[in-house]
Formats: structure tokens, sequence, C-alpha cells
């Protein structure tokens, strides 16, 4: 498992491109028959990717977590972005399509990924958070996630929002989890920007064509900084640093939250005049 240290704002200021790929981009998640768990002290978010063609079992470090597995002091939250595929959880085998997701509750000791089709396997997307209560693990299919459309053609951001792990749908004790698309012809997300304090966050993107980017921003408001993210990979984004991007097309990204709270509108909007 590999560990994401914290970065204070002012260190980051100083950071050149590599620098600030190595602390904040997560590369590699889909690693055929392997899976990837990368440790964020940014409210000790996990993120991870298995692509399973194979059964793939989840384990762990337990000097990394302190525990013997994974989610003895902790939840999850999975996303497949692949084909269709399975997930087993103590012995209960979960069937996910390509877009839906599983919250994974305490407590659960094995967990295995498998394909349904090798030829075309899967690929889940993982998000961990601690958790203090053991709440049912619970699939979610894309129909309960629901859609919510914001934006405009011309601003160039008209997207749809999908709730999966959240007060008002499947219950977590921090974690939340959701997914974004964007229409054809938009490419801008999270703008104007925002902050919340009370919680980090963290970007997958996905769905990019072949030879497109995301210039996401980052940093707070008055000295940003970008990174250039490219399909499957994701950016850790740390409580005090906005998080938006724009594309070269269009693209789909998952968000992923830990921290004080689950109140999604709980931001600090930016005005434009501050960006910088």
């Amino acid at each position: 498992m590999e560990v994401r240290h914290p970065v204070h704002p002012e260190h980051m200021m100083m950071f050149d491109t590599e620098e600030l790929r190595h602390h904040f981009l997560v590369e590699g998640l889909f690693i055929p028959s392997q899976s990837k768990l990368v440790y964020c002290f940014y409210d000790r978010l996990i993120v991870g990717g298995v692509c399973p063609v194979g059964p793939v079992s989840l384990t762990v470090d337990p000097k990394v977590i302190g525990a013997e597995f994974l989610l003895e002091r902790r939840e999850l939250g999975v996303i497949n972005i692949g084909h269709s595929g399975r997930v087993v959880a103590d012995g209960k085998a979960f069937e996910l399509a390509r877009g839906e997701g599983l919250y994974v509750g305490l407590g659960t000791r094995d967990l295995r990924f498998e394909s349904l089709d090798v030829a075309r396997p899967a690929k889940f997307y993982l998000n961990s958070a601690p958790a203090h209560a053991q709440l049912p693990t619970v699939k979610i299919a894309l129909a309960d996630a629901e859609p919510v459309v914001m934006g405009e053609a011309a601003t160039s951001n008209r997207r749809t929002i999908r709730k999966y792990i959240h007060p008002g749908g499947v219950k977590s004790c921090q974690l939340v989890m959701g997914m974004t698309t964007l229409d054809t012809g938009s490419v801008w997300n999270t703008m104007p920007v925002h902050t919340h304090q009370r919680r980090m966050e963290a970007y997958l993107y996905f769905d990019m064509p072949t030879d497109t980017v995301v210039f996401h921003l980052m940093g707070e408001p008055e000295e940003t900084r970008h990174l250039v993210v490219r399909d499957g990979e994701v950016v850790l984004s740390p409580s005090w640093s906005i998080h938006s991007g724009a594309g070269t097309a269009n693209y789909t990204f998952i968000w992923g939250m830990a921290g004080e709270n689950q109140n999604f509108s709980d931001m600090d909007h930016v005005p434009m005049a501050r960006l910088r």
C-alpha cells in the first residue's frame, strides 16, 4: 500500500511539476489481476483500483492501517467503471454492471473481486474511510442514483450529477461518493470554484477519449496550480484546495469525500475575482 503524506499550502507553492504530481496525482490504479491502494493522510481516505482478470482478493498491510483487515474499522465504496463484474463480501455476491456501485460496511472481512468475462474485465474504483458504526452492505444500481442536471451549454459546463453514497441515499458513517458526467461539448467541472475546509475530496477522471487530457486546477484560490490528468487517474484534493478542471473533450469523474460532515452543500464558494 502506497502512503501519501499531507502538504501545507505554503509548501505546495514551492513545488515544480513533478513534485505536484508526486504528492497529489495517483496513476496506474487499474493493473490487470492486481489491486492497488493508496493511503492518504487527508482525512485518512484510501483510494484504490482493482482490475480482475482472474479473481482478486483484497489484502492490506496491517502496519499501515493498524488493523488485521481493511474494513475492521473502515467502510468502503465501490463503483465499477469497466465491464460487468462481481464483488463477493463475506461470501455474499453482488454483480455490478458498468456504472453501478456498492457500499460495504464496517466489519466485512473477506473481499473478492471478479470479472464476469475475463476478456472484458471490470474496473472497480474504491474509496475507504474510517467508520464508527456498522451499516448494511448495499448495492447501488445506476437508476437508484438520482440524476441532477446542472450548468449550461453556454458556459461549457452542462453536466449530470449522481449521488451514490450520501445521507439521502445509501447511508454511511462519513464516506460520500458520486459521479458526474459532462455533456458533449462541455468541458468544465466545478466552476465557479469552491473549497470545503471540513472535508477532503478525491477525483477519478475516466471516460476520456484517446489523446485527451483534463487540466485539473488546484491550490489556494490566490495561488493556483494545475495537473495534467489522463484517463483513469486520481487527484487527491486537500480541504484547503480548489478542485476544478477543464478537458480537451467531455469526460466523467467520480468524486469521493471524507471529513467532518456529509453535507454536500457545505462549500466555501470562491468569487471569480479572487482566482489567480
